[in-house]
């Protein structure tokens, strides 16, 4: 995969994890997707350095989504721990 595919697939992946964990972040929509874009990277690079999985050249593998989504989700989850509290609610 390329990297516009890489990004798509994160911006994919950061919208199923904000459907994953809803409420209220501190980088709205904008930030979420960026989260995911770089959740896509680390799950992907975190899948094949940790976990023996080789990154296919396949968009529709289902390792891969997978591991994109789970580095959303654990770098979302970090955002809102580190900076959850930053803005007024």
């Amino acid at each position: 995969m390329g990297i516009i595919s890489w990004i798509v697939l994160g911006l994919l992946a950061g919208i199923v994890a904000k459907i994953l964990l809803p409420g209220r972040d501190p980088g709205g929509l904008i930030g979420t997707t960026l989260i995911g874009v770089a959740g896509a990277f680390v799950g992907g690079w975190i899948s094949s350095r940790f976990l023996d999985r080789p990154i296919t050249k396949d968009f529709y593998d289902g390792a891969t989504w997978v591991s994109a989504i789970g580095g959303a989700l654990v770098l979302l989850i970090a955002y809102r721990i580190l900076f959850g509290h930053s803005r007024s609610r």
